[in-house]
């Protein structure tokens, strides 16, 4: 992941490492080698042939939620780990199977008073960009409250 410029400080990666740990999605994709910078995140999930679709590689379904989850946690860096979001619209464009693991690396696009748009690319273990996703979110309350 691109560093942004400054960092999260630990304190404020530990209160959204504790919040996102608690969703059920997190242990069930067994979501793990988590990284964070000032509007972005970077989340890894394993492959589990449980999880492949038609043509035998990771199924698609999968690469969005692991986007959608990258994009919310990359929000929580900007507002704060107990803000209220929810995602609005979701595109995803798929560009290769992914037959391993997959990394998404998302970057909030603008942290705005209501709207998030956030761009999300993922990538599989090799490194080779699988999909590209664009995600909205919508901050419903709590968390810092000015838009930056």
């Amino acid at each position: 992941m691109q560093q942004a410029s400054g960092d999260i400080g630990q304190d404020l990666r530990q209160a959204i490492m504790a919040r996102i740990s608690q969703i059920p999605i997190f242990a069930t994709l067994g979501m793990e080698d988590v990284a964070f910078a000032p509007g972005q995140c970077r989340v890894r999930i394993p492959r589990q042939v449980r999880w492949d679709g038609i043509f035998a590689s990771l199924h698609g379904g999968i690469l969005m939620t692991l986007a959608d989850s990258t994009a919310a946690f990359a929000i929580l860096t900007l507002s704060g780990p107990e803000a209220l979001i929810t995602t609005t619209d979701m595109n995803i464009r798929f560009l290769a199977p992914c037959l391993s693991g997959a990394t998404a690396t998302a970057r909030v696009i603008k942290f705005g008073r209501s709207l998030c748009p956030c761009a999300v690319d993922v990538h599989d273990d090799e490194g080779k960009l699988v999909a590209v996703a664009q995600v909205t979110y919508m901050r419903l309350g709590g968390g810092q409250e000015s838009g930056k």
